[in-house]
């Protein structure tokens, strides 16, 4: 899963990240629209993935080579001209470049609250 990270509403970075084990959705019509979580930083940089009730706690990991994002670009030519077959031009553009990856090794731990003490 590669993420936006936002700072002030500017992306700044983009990172992967890498959990361990699945993530199961309900029917949806759109799941690229789909809220996973919650992402923070505590001031040492440590990352916290707060999905539903369950917390997560990962490290920042520099990826070895980075990656790079691509948009594709698809332009019609020869259009307007009579007899030829129409063509297309293709073009790539660099929309981010991925240096870093959030790894998420442990289990979720539950967010537990208002726990009733013993008598």
């Amino acid at each position: 899963m590669i993420v936006p990270i936002k700072r002030d509403g500017v992306i700044e970075d983009w990172v992967i990240i890498d959990l361990q084990g699945d993530l199961n959705f309900e029917k949806v019509e759109h799941p690229n629209d789909q809220l996973v979580g919650d992402l923070h930083f505590t001031k040492t940089g440590t990352p916290i993935l707060i999905i539903g009730i369950h917390v997560l706690h990962g490290k920042q990991v520099a990826l070895e080579k980075p990656l790079v994002v691509l948009e594709r670009h698809r332009d019609n030519i020869g259009d307007e001209i009579i007899g030829e077959e129409n063509t297309t031009k293709t073009e790539y553009k660099v929309k981010a470049i991925v240096r870093k990856k959030l790894l998420f090794r442990t289990r979720p731990k539950p967010i537990v609250t208002n726990v009733p003490k013993p008598c």
